[in-house]
């Protein structure tokens, strides 16, 4: 083999790092450990930089849920999935009682990325090298078992490779390929790292190219979180279906953009509601009136709404008129 054809990628995770306290200098505590040289990754886990930070917390998992929770998208017996103000959608908001004194959690930093900004900019002011930043935490994944690390946070680095309309080695042209590196590279450290090994830095070699320029931080690992709305499973099944029969305000963005007519209508058709004419920007349902409980969730879910002229209002006498659907209007 080449070397023009080699790609070599080196991890360190060095051993004997103290236990880590409020105030604590992790760029120091990194630096007695390692050389970096230009290009390097540094990663270091969000729990040592939450110590750090003072976000050691008295109580239980529960006890701090409340108040680290934007919205809950799902509950299953004792697991709480919920949306941190972060934006991360995690269990138990990515509070930890592992690694802390007894009687004690950890939460996640307030900013991941001004974390990782702060950490590069004194390994940049103390050995003049420009490195990007990773804090990562451990999450799981939908449709799969296990878990593995990823980027909440990161400063001075390409978070995501974009290849959208690249053409491959066949002259295909790539649609959709996004590699989330800052991820990817999360899980490597960690593999290195380990749960148990008191080992919470890591120092990656070999993608300088992700690395940008000094005084650049790039957009952070916020870049990589999916904007409300924006995920196709804003709320686990169970609860979609209880927000969708609630029809609050409130709960709408989770679903999503409006969808097209088309799709409405089909979603009618598949609960046998097939009465449903077009009427300018509207849908006419026509219905038993014991059936409109279930078409206003349904909008709801699609992202429609019972309009003013539905059944109810001063405009119509009767449900023979039908229920008249609009897309709700941002």
């Amino acid at each position: 083999m080449s070397d023009a054809s080699r790609h070599e990628l080196t991890v360190v995770a060095p051993g004997g790092v103290p236990e880590v306290r409020p105030g604590d200098d992790l760029a120091g505590l990194l630096l007695a450990l390692v050389d970096v040289v230009d290009g390097d990754v540094v990663v270091v886990t969000s729990k040592v930089v939450s110590k750090a930070e003072g976000r050691v917390r008295p109580g239980s998992r529960d006890d701090a849920l409340a108040g680290e929770t934007q919205r809950v998208v799902a509950r299953r017996g004792p697991t709480t999935i919920v949306r941190t103000h972060h934006g991360l959608t995690m269990a138990a908001a990515g509070i930890d009682a592992s690694n802390v004194e007894a009687g004690t959690v950890v939460l996640l930093p307030v900013d991941p990325d001004a974390s990782a900004r702060a950490v590069r900019a004194a390994v940049r002011e103390r050995t003049g090298r420009n490195v990007g930043v990773i804090v990562t935490d451990t999450a799981g994944r939908a449709w799969r078992e296990g878990q593995t690390d990823i980027a909440i946070g990161a400063a001075g680095l390409l978070v995501a490779e974009v290849f959208e309309g690249r053409v491959d080695g066949h002259g295909n042209t790539l649609a959709v390929t996004a590699p989330a590196v800052a991820d990817e590279i999360a899980g490597m450290a960690e593999l290195a790292q380990g749960k148990l090994g008191g080992r919470p830095f890591a120092l990656v070699r070999g993608r300088a190219d992700l690395v940008l320029p000094p005084g650049d931080d790039g957009p952070g690992a916020r870049a990589l979180v999916r904007a409300e709305g924006a995920d196709l499973f804003g709320y686990g099944a169970r609860e979609a279906v209880v927000r969708a029969l609630a029809g609050l305000a409130e709960d709408r963005a989770p679903f999503g953009a409006a969808a097209g007519a088309d799709e409405l209508v089909a979603a009618l058709a598949t609960v046998g509601l097939l009465g449903v004419v077009g009427d300018g920007d509207a849908l006419v349902v026509r219905a038993p009136a014991e059936a409109a409980a279930v078409i206003a969730a349904l909008a709801f879910a699609h992202g429609w709404q019972v309009s003013p002229a539905g059944p109810g209002s001063p405009d119509t006498a009767d449900s023979s008129a039908g229920v008249r659907l609009r897309p709700v209007t941002p």
